[in-house]
């Protein structure tokens, strides 16, 4: 079975692409056979229409915190939630989610999903240091127009499956890594990270 583990980014460049790790999972043993660099959304998608079966871990939010869902009388249904959501242009969307963050109480501005705290993720409303909700606005959008099959969310029985990672938990649960594994800065990206 190919796997394949995406750090994904909401403004792809040749600079910081979206980088994607290619393996093979043969019986109780994943090997990775190469590191793919996509420079640009067309690259993503292009990526995302490769023939299964497969696998993808994407290490980006899927979806967005019910209680902001359920506050702003957004589409509850994944697929129109998604869709709601890419119908807005980026400026748009950022302009939402700072309304409502201004509108809450000190402490509590940041909405989180049930598996965002055990998982040591950011709030899919955060708009930097990670931008994960502009990864969500960006990145849900092309695995519905891709047609993937993500289960629960949209179940389409396509061989090409999308999965929502977080490699950090995989670094801090199984590794036993607590420091940061990653780095946007080029002479940070070490081997050993």
């Amino acid at each position: 079975m190919r796997i394949y583990g995406v750090d994904f980014t909401c403004a792809p460049r040749r600079a910081k692409p979206i980088t994607v790790a290619a393996g093979f999972l043969t019986r109780e043993r994943l090997q990775i056979c190469g590191i793919e660099e996509l420079p640009s959304f067309a690259a993503f998608e292009a990526f995302l229409a490769r023939p299964g079966p497969w696998v993808g871990g994407f290490d980006f939010p899927f979806s967005l915190p019910a209680e902001l869902v359920r506050d702003l009388r957004w589409p509850s249904a994944w697929t129109e939630l998604v869709a709601h959501c890419a119908a807005m242009d980026r400026k748009r969307f950022r302009e939402r989610l700072d309304a409502y963050r201004a509108g809450r109480p000190p402490g509590r501005k940041y909405a989180h999903r049930a598996t965002d705290h055990p998982a040591g993720s950011s709030s899919p409303m955060k708009l930097v240091n990670p931008p994960v909700a502009l990864m969500y606005h960006e990145g849900a959008r092309r695995l519905i127009a891709a047609g993937l099959h993500v289960p629960v969310l949209r179940e389409t029985g396509s061989s090409r499956v999308a999965l929502e990672a977080y490699p950090g938990l995989l670094v801090r649960k199984q590794l036993g890594l607590r420091a940061s594994y990653k780095s946007d800065t080029r002479a940070e990206q070490t081997p050993a990270r």
